[in-house]
This record gives structure tokens, C-alpha cells and sequence, in this order.
């Protein structure tokens, strides 16, 4: 978790000590703590949270850790959650637009678009449910005027995605600038998840 907390700001996909991350374990999930660099962070500084909310450890916990637990406690497929204020989704946020299916990898976010959830203060009940209703039946989503969350079956898979919507983000910013972009309709699209059942080794 302290190398990819890291990696996601060497990477670009974060900065500074904004964004966090977890990964289910038995009885909870791990978290990273409130506003601490990452680049001194240990495991030590991780959080132990549990789904009631309380939690160990001599760190505070993310002020997104509602976030993070509402979506472990309701999809059990779920084992890890990444959230970043990365530069394109957070633009995209800002404007409170979703990424369409402009690009057949829009799929790797488990549906047709991307959504973008509702606005709420950071660190609230509320914006846990709205963002629970952006991913419902899918992987990942925008979180107006805020980031991005991303999810995975282990730590792995929740950051390769968010890499990937971060990058579907900025090409979409970039077709934007010229014109609206041709948009795949869903039988198009449908034909794209049949295909992708069998790829990769």
C-alpha cells in the first residue's frame, strides 16, 4: 500500500497528500492516513479501520474513509479502492461531466460511461452516497468538483484502473477541445464486452 501510494504520486495520477487508498483485510480494511506525505509514510502509519467506523492504529484515518467503506461493506468482489485528484478526471469533475463512450476502453470501467457522482463536502456521509449511486454497476467514477475513485478486485487491479480512466480522461479532455466526439452506441458497445471476455492470456 506504501508503494503504490507512492507510485501514484511519481506517476502523476496524484499529488501532493491529497487522494488515498485502501485494501480489505480480515475484519476491516487498511487505509492510509489523514494528510500525511506519502513519501514518509511507513506501514506502520496505515489505519486498521472497521465497517462500524471505529479503527487502530496512532494515525488518523483518510477523511474519506466512508468512501472507502461503504463500498467494501456492499460489493464483497471488491478487495481494494483507490481514489485521486488526478489532473484530467478532476477536470472533467469540475465540469460535473462523465466520460461517455467515446473510446471502446471506456468498457474496463465495467459499463458504457464513466459517471460522474453528485457534489457533496469532502469527507461527508453524503458524498459516499452519491458516489455509491455513480458506481452502481460499475468500477469507477468522477466525484463532482473533487477526483476520481477506482476499484479492484486486490490494490493491483483498483490502481491499474484508475490509470486507465485518468488517461481516457485526458483523451476525451483533448477530443473536446475540437469538437464533441463520435460516441459509440451500445449495441457497439455490446459487441466490445463480448470481445473482451476473451481477451488477454
Amino acid at each position: 500500500m506504501v508503494a503504490t501510494a507512492r507510485r501514484m504520486n511519481t506517476s502523476g495520477l496524484n499529488q501532493g497528500t491529497s487522494g488515498n487508498l485502501s485494501q480489505r483485510v480480515e475484519g476491516g480494511f487498511l487505509l492510509t492516513p489523514s494528510g500525511m506525505n506519502y513519501e514518509t509514510m511507513t506501514p506502520e502509519d496505515l489505519v486498521l479501520m472497521r465497517f462500524d467506523g471505529t479503527h487502530d492504529g496512532h494515525r488518523k484515518p483518510s477523511s474519506e474513509w466512508q468512501l472507502h467503506r461503504d463500498v467494501l461493506a456492499a460489493r464483497p468482489e471488491v478487495g481494494a479502492v483507490v481514489h485521486a485528484h488526478s489532473m484530467f478526471s478532476t477536470t472533467l469533475a469540475c465540469l460535473r461531466r462523465g466520460i461517455p463512450a467515446f473510446h471502446y476502453m471506456i468498457s474496463a470501467a465495467g459499463g458504457t460511461d464513466v459517471r460522474c457522482a453528485e457534489y457533496a463536502t469532502f469527507g461527508t456521509p453524503e458524498l459516499a452516497r452519491h458516489m455509491m449511486v455513480a458506481l452502481e454497476g460499475r468500477k469507477a467514477c468522477l466525484l463532482a468538483n473533487h477526483g476520481l475513485v477506482a476499484l479492484g478486485a486486490d490494490l493491483p487491479a483498483a490502481y491499474k484502473l484508475a490509470v486507465e480512466v485518468e488517461t481516457l480522461a485526458a483523451m476525451y479532455w483533448r477530443a473536446l477541445q475540437v469538437g464533441e466526439p463520435v460516441l459509440l452506441d451500445d449495441a457497439e458497445m455490446a459487441r466490445v464486452f463480448e470481445q473482451f471476455r476473451g481477451y488477454g492470456q
